[in-house]
């Protein structure tokens, strides 16, 4: 550009600093709930929400502040720990069930709003939309800077809202999540529709809302504390078997007191004590209390868990590997099955690709999960559409959507036909994200 030609003058986003439909008074009540009710019934469209929980200070997952929206039917700002009316908030779940329900990242949002018994039956996920929309940026800040022009302060994300009473920032940095929410769906249909994707979210939306329904638990993990930071260093079984002892008993108190167990003491201290094994109560103390953030946590129970764990016999400690029903990781396809590695590198490849062609990030288009259950088994032979049905139905099996299956089955024919890997830098045989 010629150094003399007039530069247009950059676009800023206008900061939002208060609600643009006015900043409600905090519900606290059951008729104060009831009312809520009463007023989103006298709107129209779609219901906006979002819920704020104390991640990183509480053990439960619980909502300690829901926000919704409604056009014509105002902004609301309900305290659920002081608005404890049960049979209200069934209530509301009730009475909006067949409108559409719009959240940002509602994977985050949904298991506190089922806890309170609401049970949205049609969602958009303007975060997954945005995704799958091939927007660069999809958190809320970012999403709503490009497509609504407005700036949102979020220097409030990470308080812990358990606190009461609520701080009145705090209040106006929630209710604005809500605020501009159902013109950000709209914004995000609108791309949806221009690019022919919005069967697409509709899809995967549905996925989501199959795993959140009424009398749908979350399967049990097997082991936890074998998620523990750290456990990469352990090589002996009687060291992880305090580290199990520590992590039980840690988390049976973080669950009892409501506390995350992380601000009772954090994973590294509890692997520290673990490889130290201290034989004295303050040698105890004096490995986890360094920066716990409670007082009096009960080390006499934790010193004698230890103790329990240096105690047991041989045979029953636990192993340092579990068997693992899952694949293992790419990275060791070369050796145990060279094959289907081979077949990885194709589909992958191919994959990334598509993906590029879609305008849609790779792990949206299919899971890493569903690609590699497909290329791990030897296809069968057959003509070009005897494995394009093959592939396709073993996608759908693997819980990929029909849009996915039908965007990728048939460029993964070749694939499935590969012997010789391609050659792919080491990074790229690491999990994708998405996992």
């Amino acid at each position: 550009m010629d150094e003399n030609t007039p530069q247009l003058p950059e676009i800023l986003p206008d900061p939002l600093l208060f609600p643009r439909h006015g900043m409600p008074d905090l519900v606290v009540t059951h008729d104060g709930l009831q009312n809520v009710i009463s007023r989103l019934q006298q709107g129209s469209g779609p219901i906006a929400i979002d819920a704020e929980r104390a991640s990183g200070y509480k053990y439960s997952q619980r909502a300690y502040l829901i926000q919704i929206f409604r056009r014509e039917g105002g902004l609301h700002l309900i305290d659920p720990i002081a608005a404890d009316s049960p049979d209200l908030w069934k209530l509301l779940g009730e009475t909006f069930h067949d409108e559409e329900w719009i959240i940002h990242a509602s994977t985050q949002d949904l298991p506190c709003l089922t806890e309170l018994g609401l049970y949205p039956k049609i969602l958009f996920d303007t975060e997954l939309a945005a995704r799958i929309a091939g927007c660069p940026r999809v958190g809320l800040g970012p999403l709503v800077e490009s497509l609504l022009n407005y700036s949102l302060a979020k220097e409030h994300s990470a308080v812990d809202w358990s606190k009461r009473p609520l701080n009145p920032e705090w209040l106006v940095y929630a209710a604005l999540d809500v605020d501009i929410l159902v013109d950000l769906r709209d914004e995000v249909r609108k791309l949806l529709v221009e690019k022919n994707k919005l069967e697409w979210a509709k899809q995967d939306f549905a996925q989501i809302l199959s795993n959140h329904g009424p009398g749908i638990t979350k399967p049990i993990k097997t082991d936890p504390w074998r998620k523990t930071s750290g456990m990469h260093k352990i090589r002996d079984r009687r060291t992880l078997a305090i580290i199990k002892a520590l992590w039980e008993a840690r988390d049976s108190y973080a669950a009892r007191v409501d506390i995350a167990p992380g601000r009772i003491f954090n994973d590294e201290a509890l692997v520290t004590a673990a490889v130290a094994k201290p034989k004295t109560l303050d040698e105890l103390r004096r490995l986890l209390t360094r920066r716990s953030r409670v007082q009096n946590p009960p080390l006499t129970d934790w010193f004698e868990a230890l103790n329990t764990a240096i105690a047991l016999p041989s045979d029953q400690l636990p192993e340092l590997r579990i068997p693992s029903h899952t694949l293992p990781p790419p990275k060791l396809w070369k050796d145990r099955n060279p094959l289907g590695y081979a077949r990885l590198t194709h589909a992958r490849a191919a994959v990334i690709a598509k993906a590029q062609e879609l305008d849609i990030p790779v792990e949206n288009l299919i899971s890493p999960d569903a690609l590699r259950k497909l290329v791990w088994q030897n296809p069968p032979a057959g003509s070009d559409e005897e494995l394009e049905s093959f592939a396709h139905k073993t996608l759908i099996s693997a819980t990929a959507r029909s849009w996915q299956a039908d965007q990728i089955s048939a460029l993964l024919v070749d694939a499935l036909r590969q012997v010789e890997p391609l050659a792919v830098p080491e990074t790229q045989e690491q999990e994708p994200p998405g996992e």
